[in-house]
Order: C-alpha cells, then structure tokens, then sequence
C-alpha cells in the first residue's frame, strides 16, 4: 500500500496538470474554434490521478468573421476538410477562404469538402441525384449517405472576371448550399453544398492541431451533419471564463493541501532519520 507522501505526490502533481489546463482554457476564452478541455480523475488508494482530458463538445458563441466565405456551424457536427494526402480532418473553425484558384481552403491549406448540386440543388452521386428530402431526413436520423465529396472550387475566368466563367456573384445559404448569381441576381443557381459531419461521440475525437479533429475508435464513423450554415460568421472558443475560475479555486485549495501534505511528511521522515541515527 502507498504512503501518505506518496499519496500527497500524487495528488500535487495531477493537479498541477489540472492547473495548467484551467489555464490555457482561460487564456483561448476569445480564441475562435477552440474547444475547453475537460480534466477528469481517477481516485485510488495511491492518490488522485488525473486521466485523459476530453474535449467540451457545446457550442461557443458566434462573431463577425472577416470575409463572407467564413462560416459558423450553429449546431453539432463538424465542417469536412481534407489535406493534400486525402486525410478527412473535422473542425468547426470556419475560417475559410477562396484561394487565388479558387479553391475553398481552411487557414492551414486543407481543402473545404462539398457535394456537387445539380441544377434543382439535388446532391449528384455520379450520374444520380439524391433528393433534397432524402438528404435532409437522413440527416435529421443521424444516418450517412455514401456520397464522394470534392473540392469546391469558385475560379474566376481571367477573360470576363466572373466565378466559372459565368456568375456574378455568389452565396451561401444556410443550408450550406453555394449559389452562383448572375444578371443582377435573378438568375441564381445551386453549384456546391458544404459538407457537414456529426459523430455519435465527438468528445472522443483526436485533436492533431488546435482545432482540427481526426476520427477514432471511440468516436465512431462520422454521420451527417445537420446544423445551419451561416456566412460572414466565426464560432468563438466555448471555454467558460467564470466556470474555470470556479474551477481554478478548487484546484488552488487542493494543490494547498498536497502541498502541507508533502512538507508535513518530509519533516517527519527528517525527524525519523534524526532518531535512528542517533
């Protein structure tokens, strides 16, 4: 059996840790897309042992972007990226823009991930179409379609300037769905959907970079998303400043104890060396 020192050693060093990660949520209070992190424990005769931290998966509160093509996902799931090597990277970071191609990318060059629409705003599979109503209801089950996604692409014609060679303009519905506008606006034409994805536990998602998730055996296969999309917005960190405070106070108040808890032994096993050698 452990000690009380051993105990006590314990004890200081998990909340140290507990400590430093109170910290860094309170520092990224105002850091768009990050997620707080969660510290549990686990408790046993040696001491308090701090596990693996998991992520808060609520909703953080939105704030102007600086471009339209920037996104906020009200709701839970995950916008679909993907990196040069194909890897499918999830965030809710929508702090996307259009490259000098055209090519729909996050901060780090991973491509934003869409389905390619047909002229009624049907998602195409191959030469197929999937109905606006099948793809909504599936997503509201929380079921997937195995439908490829692509990279969006809105590359302005160097002849005429115009997206694709033949749109004005362009937006993006809270659906998600990209329209191209042409004639002033009274033509408008469904051309990409972005992707969206929901797991069943997304806590258990791996963080590879901040706020870039990657699935795991925990997480389960990503299911359809089913949030609104809204352009020209960016989701803020959802680290609750009072609630950490609350919580650094506790950690505070038991790294105290350890501490007494530690130099109390230490004097007595001082106090126990003195009277054996003498």
């Amino acid at each position: 059996m452990n000690d009380m020192f051993i105990t006590a050693l314990n004890t200081q060093k998990s909340t140290t840790n507990w400590m430093d990660v109170i910290a860094d949520n309170m520092t990224n209070v105002y850091t768009p897309g990050f997620r707080e992190k969660e510290v549990t424990f686990k408790t046993f005769l040696g001491g308090a042992i701090s596990d693996d931290y998991a992520k808060k998966t609520s909703q953080g509160k939105s704030t102007p972007g600086t471009a339209n093509e920037n996104l906020f996902l009200e709701g839970k799931g995950f916008f679909l990226t993907k990196r040069a090597d194909g890897k499918s990277i999830y965030t809710r970071l929508g702090e996307f823009t259009f490259d000098k191609e055209g090519v729909y990318r996050d901060k780090s060059g991973n491509t934003v991930q869409g389905y390619i629409l047909n002229d009624k705003g049907e998602v195409m599979q191959g030469t197929k179409s999937i109905s606006a109503d099948l793809y909504q209801e599936t997503a509201l089950k929380g079921g997937s379609i195995d439908v490829p996604t692509t990279n969006i692409k809105m590359w302005i014609d160097p002849n005429n300037g115009k997206y694709l060679g033949k749109y004005d303009d362009y937006e993006i519905k809270g659906d998600g769905t990209i329209y191209g506008k042409a004639d002033g606006g009274k033509k408008v034409v469904p051309l990409y959907r972005i992707t969206t994805r929901n797991f069943h536990n997304a806590a258990a998602l791996y963080e590879i970079k901040d706020g870039q998730f990657i699935e795991t055996a925990e997480s389960g296969k990503p299911v359809l998303g089913n949030g609104e999309i809204r352009s020209g917005l960016l989701e803020l960190s959802n680290s609750d400043f009072k609630a950490n405070i609350s919580y650094f106070q506790m950690a505070k108040l038991q790294l105290d104890i350890s501490n007494k808890l530690v130099s109390t032994n230490k004097e007595l096993l001082q106090n126990a060396i003195q009277l054996v050698g003498s």
